[in-house]
């Protein structure tokens, strides 16, 4: 098994959906592991899809493959949280808010209020269309991660399954400096990578204190979670107590990491 220590640094704000209240829209201290496969290029989805996600899909072939990325973790001294405004208002020449919608006539259309609702009038057919409702935010706030905040996650390719083919097919390589795309907003991140020595030892009640996915652990662990982050597509551990086999890591500070971990996409 070959391990890889990625130091992720946010070269500009970077927004994930995490959380919804009220008109706030959060986003919490992580980045998830799914989200970092696609992120690397390890999983590709369509450009153009309409349907349900496709983790499975996308994933189950790193599976085959035995090429795992974990969740990534700030470093709470680095991490900074940017707080913005937003409306969704159309730059036409007219425009107005209705409820749980906006009110934009194309080109050449008018709108008239008829009631407590709006239509839409084609002057030269005379075709008319009400204004319904839209299933996204005509105004808010937004909670970003900020810029300079700085992430641990760790990738491990098993070679044994062909993970170093794989990744060179991909064209992702582990060594030096790269640089991806995050979030909603397709923010600039950096990524330096360090390969670490590893070897697998049986341990009880391991404090885990970084992100996990306690959907990809293997199911002969036992798992004593202490915080959690209730995100999708599933809820990630922050801090919890382990027994089962794991990779100690040569990187100074013992780190250790469970062994056996897989998106575990065939759970969800």
């Amino acid at each position: 098994m070959q391990i890889y220590r990625a130091r992720l640094r946010l070269w500009e704000h970077t927004y994930f959906a995490s959380r919804e209240i009220g008109i706030l829209y959060e986003t919490e201290p992580l980045v998830g592991n799914y989200a970092l496969a696609y992120a690397l290029g390890l999983a590709r989805a369509p450009y153009n899809w309409g349907e349900g996600p496709r983790y499975r899909q996308d994933l189950m072939p790193l599976n085959e493959a035995g090429v795992y990325v974990t969740p990534a973790t700030f470093e709470p001294e680095t991490l900074r949280f940017a707080l913005s405004q937003f409306n969704a208002q159309s730059d036409s020449y007219f425009s107005a808010f209705a409820n749980n919608a906006i009110v934009a006539p194309p080109t050449g259309w008018v709108a008239e209020r008829s009631g407590q609702r709006w239509v839409l009038i084609n002057p030269e057919t005379g075709e008319r269309r009400m204004v319904t409702a839209s299933n996204f935010p005509q105004q808010g706030r937004i909670r970003m991660l900020g810029l300079g905040s700085t992430a641990t996650f760790y990738l491990l390719a098993d070679e044994q399954k062909g993970a170093l083919q794989l990744l060179d097919r991909l064209g992702l390589r582990l060594t030096g400096r790269m640089y991806v795309r995050l979030g909603k907003f397709n923010s600039k991140a950096q990524i330096d990578w360090t390969r670490v020595e590893a070897e697998q030892v049986a341990a009880q009640n391991v404090e885990l204190a970084y992100m996990l996915n306690p959907a990809d652990l293997p199911t002969d662990v036992r798992l004593v979670p202490l915080s959690v982050y209730y995100v999708h597509p599933t809820p990630l551990l922050a801090h919890c107590l382990m027994t089962g086999t794991f990779w100690r890591l040569g990187d100074g500070a013992g780190t250790m990491l469970p062994a056996g971990m897989r998106f575990g996409v065939d759970r969800l």
